[in-house]
């Protein structure tokens, strides 16, 4: 069964799909309400001494802004690779897209709050 990722970054790359899942990813645009993205600090030495940057992108609530990306396609394997690649204090959340389809994203401690947009 295929699970949904809501990427607005990285993980739209090519590159990075192909070196983290092996293959390039199947997605469509799409849109998260309710969300913006802000720019935090990473302290996870693992997650720094991939290469990453010290500063990466996350979502925080924000009800009057939206977030632009893609819906991947994953399966829940490759979910679990994702997981891996995220720093290990981001939490995997689901939400609603605009679409209406229900997919996982990636948010930093402190940013996660219950959203009527939430399953």
């Amino acid at each position: 069964m295929l699970e949904c990722l809501f990427s607005y970054g990285t993980l739209r790359k090519k590159k990075v799909q192909a070196d983290l899942f092996g293959r390039i990813l199947a997605g469509s645009p799409d849109v998260l309400r309710g969300y913006k993205v802000s720019t935090i600090e990473i302290m996870d030495e693992a997650f720094l001494a991939k290469g990453e940057e010290k500063h990466q992108k996350t979502l925080i609530v924000s009800a009057d802004n939206m977030v632009e990306g893609t819906a991947l396609e994953i399966t829940g394997e490759e979910l679990l690779l994702a997981d891996k690649h995220e720093p290990k204090n981001y939490k995997r959340i689901k939400v609603m897209l605009e679409s209406g389809k229900t997919a996982w994203i990636y948010v930093a401690p402190g940013n996660i709050e219950i959203q009527t947009n939430k399953t």
